[in-house]
């Protein structure tokens, strides 16, 4: 039973910089929440208990945004704005959120490692805070799904065009077993068009078996001997893959990247088209600015 989940955080979120020099790109907002309280509600929502969040000195801002505020609930009450309060009061008892510096060499199979040498002998739940999807049933819940059936790890796919490859790790499919259940045997980390393996993408939800996280410790002993080196999760499951069963789960929803000023807009954009309370006004407007025309 898969009861706990990893979120690192500790990226500079580089490509959105100037954006994110000083707000975490995790806190970017999409529609009316953060990008990171979407990825927790999505856990809880599917059943996780708790949340290790492995952060950086410079993303204090989340801690902050999930913290209780006793002050600002009593401000809001004595304003007469109880639904308010009552929003500040849910958002600091959503999970149990345990929050973790990252230590270690670059890449990201770092945070990983370090929340699991404090989660111990169990799988657990990835996801990446700079991802949004919008699916009937939440991602979370279809990637424990299949490990319940599987008892393996698995990894989250979405269909890709072919040329988009290059952009993404694209899992070697071994068998196919129907309802977007897939058998690989391996990953291609960003491979040309005419190279890739399949037409699938791994991107950002997994769940990690201690098989895998004994593949994170050996890559770990090999960047002490060469440490110009960086530890990846992709290759620890690739090289998990070659001798033991992984599985991929096509994710049945809309993904929405953030991590980059266009996929970030796009993101926005969307949600704010489907909320409920904006959706109606906002589709208005953009039919009424597609059809207003200025003389130069």
């Amino acid at each position: 039973m898969v009861r706990k989940a990893v979120i690192p955080v500790a990226g500079l979120g580089s490509r959105l910089l100037p954006l994110t020099r000083a707000l975490p790109k995790e806190m970017l907002p999409i529609g009316d929440k953060p990008v990171i309280e979407h990825t927790i509600r999505e856990l809880v929502e599917s059943g996780i208990e708790e949340i290790t969040i492995v952060t950086s000195g410079r993303k204090h801002l989340i801690q902050q945004h999930f913290a209780p505020d006793a002050d600002l609930e009593h401000q809001l009450r004595e304003a007469g704005k109880p639904e308010l309060a009552d929003a500040v009061r849910e958002l600091s008892s959503l999970a149990h959120i345990t929050y973790l510096y990252q230590s270690g060499p670059y890449g990201n199979g770092t945070p990983v490692l370090n929340a699991a040498r404090i989660i111990g002998d169990e799988p657990f739940m990835v996801l990446w805070a700079d991802d949004v999807f919008v699916a009937e049933v939440p991602r979370a819940k279809q990637l424990k799904a299949a490990y319940e059936a599987t008892q393996a790890p698995v990894l989250a796919l979405m269909p890709m065009a072919i040329e988009d490859a290059p952009r993404y790790g694209v899992p070697i499919v071994k068998e196919d077993f129907g309802q977007g259940r897939l058998l690989i045997s391996g990953l291609v980390e960003k491979p040309a068009p005419e190279r890739a393996p399949s037409r699938y993408a791994a991107i950002g939800g997994y769940v990690i078996t201690p098989g895998v996280i004994d593949e994170l410790e050996a890559q770990t002993r090999r960047w002490q001997q060469n440490p110009d080196g960086e530890i990846y999760l992709t290759d620890a499951l690739h090289d998990y893959a070659l001798t033991h069963e992984v599985y991929g789960q096509v994710i049945d929803g809309t993904w929405w990247d953030t991590g980059s000023p266009l996929n970030y807009l796009k993101a926005q954009f969307a949600a704010a088209l489907a909320h409920p309370a904006f959706g109606p006004e906002l589709r208005k407007l953009a039919r009424d600015s597609e059809g207003t025309r200025t003389e130069p």
